[in-house]
């Protein structure tokens, strides 16, 4: 995966809110694609969290699927951690 593509979250991120199913956008790529740090949106355009994650907790968006809109409540973390697997 590269960066700027979108991805589904494969497992929860309780600390950032974040829920397996969950959209995100890869805004970097380390060790060439062992992490990512992604960063998750609101529909409304507010970033929702910025998380380093493995890449066994992420997966390509899949052709025909479609989002789902739920609330959040959480507050951005500025000091995104790697979530255990």
């Amino acid at each position: 995966m590269r960066e700027l593509e979108r991805v589904v979250l494969t497992t929860d991120l309780a600390e950032y809110g974040l829920e397996r199913g969950d959209i995100g956008t890869i805004v970097l790529v380390h060790r060439g694609g062992k992490g990512y740090e992604v960063e998750f949106v609101a529909l409304d355009g507010e970033t929702v969290a910025v998380a380093s994650v493995l890449a066994a907790q992420v997966r390509p968006v899949a052709r025909r699927e479609i989002a789902h809109a739920r609330p959040v409540i959480n507050t951005l973390r500025s000091q995104p951690q790697y979530a255990s697997a």
